[in-house]
């Protein structure tokens, strides 16, 4: 017989997979088939519902809600198409332009929480790394290992991606910028002693990904239009149909950097209640003290009104045209770079010695 919270737990991890993929879905969609206005309408009533959702669970914590909200979605749709069927309401048109404002504005917010979620992960790397090479011969060979795969994998990565990511001079400038800035930062704080080679080839992978991002080809997938066919009787080509239609309408550079962005701020959001720890104090704290401190609250509102932060990246990101995409992503390199030559700058030898968290 099974487990009443085995069926439970099936459900209410069902029921978050839906909520995720319907958003997924429902705001391209929106944008391809309606307009901006539209989408920029559906992702406002997404983000209230989602703030409303979040202070409920802030609140009552009850995992039911997470199921009970399953049809708000799909009503929500059915309420913008309703709309804009007519001639909308201008009240609710100014609400759309204004809360596409709103979005545009938030991009340094945006990036700003990504580089420093990024350089708060690969060095929380750097600090896990130094706790496995005490542990014997092995795990330094196996990080010595990972460390120089991960640096030849970013030199290839940035390699390929050359041609389409540094189409322009400036680009290429900015390029060749960023690669001779981490390769003196590197240099500085291995000759300080305040990184080491797991933290620097974590940014190396990250400043790949960014310009990989950067000369990510738009034009390799197909209009979601052109994949709308006139519907026959049989049932096999309407699912196809359908298929189509969703896997282009889904932009696969978006969908890339809200998986890396989301994924990112998630990890930080677990390392922020372990920073301002006493050299002396373990990983699970002192005297369950942890949730106590600032960063604990800040984690558990994060965590908390994940989907409303899910939303709004995620029409972020649908927002800006490709072109927008490119500066934001230099923006977010060189904004991570200057805040790891602060931190290395800042770091004292005290501070790397008590806690550990860089040391060759």
């Amino acid at each position: 017989m099974l487990n009443p919270w085995f069926i439970w737990s099936a459900i209410y991890n069902t029921a978050r997979l839906s909520t995720a993929l319907q958003i997924l879905i429902f705001l391209p969609l929106t944008l391809a088939t309606i307009s901006t206005q539209a989408f920029l309408l559906l992702s406002l009533l997404l983000t209230i519902h989602s703030l409303i959702h979040g202070t409920m669970i802030l609140f009552w914590g009850s995992h039911a809600l997470s199921v009970l909200q399953l049809p708000m979605h799909p009503f929500l749709l059915l309420v913008c198409f309703n709309i804009f069927s007519s001639s909308p309401n201008p009240w609710l048109v100014a609400a759309a332009d204004w809360w596409g404002t709103l979005l545009t504005l938030s991009g340094p917010l945006f990036i700003t929480m990504e580089g420093l979620s990024s350089l708060l992960v690969v060095q929380k790397l750097g600090q896990e790394g130094k706790k496995l090479v005490d542990r014997g011969e092995v795990y330094q060979f196996g990080l010595l290992i990972a460390t120089a795969v991960a640096y030849v994998a970013s030199a290839w990565w940035i390699v390929d991606s050359y041609p389409t990511a540094a189409s322009s001079p400036l680009s290429s400038t900015l390029l060749g910028v960023a690669i001779t800035a981490f390769l003196f930062l590197t240099i500085i704080g291995f000759v300080l002693r305040r990184t080491n080679i797991i933290e620097s080839s974590g940014l190396a992978v990250f400043i790949a990904y960014n310009v990989w991002l950067c000369g990510f080809d738009q034009k390799s997938f197909t209009d979601p239009a052109s994949s709308y066919a006139p519907l026959l009787p049989n049932i096999l080509p309407h699912i196809q149909t359908l298929l189509n239609f969703v896997i282009n309408t889904l932009p696969k550079p978006v969908l890339i950097a809200l998986l890396y962005r989301l994924t990112i701020l998630h990890l930080a959001s677990g390392i922020l209640p372990t920073i301002g720890a006493d050299s002396w104090e373990s990983e699970e704290g002192v005297d369950d003290t942890w949730s106590d401190r600032p960063t604990s609250t800040l984690t558990r509102i994060l965590l908390t009104y994940r989907q409303s932060i899910f939303v709004t990246v995620y029409s972020h990101l649908l927002l800006l045209d490709h072109s927008s995409q490119i500066w934001w992503r230099w923006m977010n390199i060189f904004f991570t770079l200057v805040i790891w030559s602060i931190e290395l700058i800042v770091s004292s030898e005290d501070d790397i010695v008590e806690k550990e968290w860089k040391v060759d």
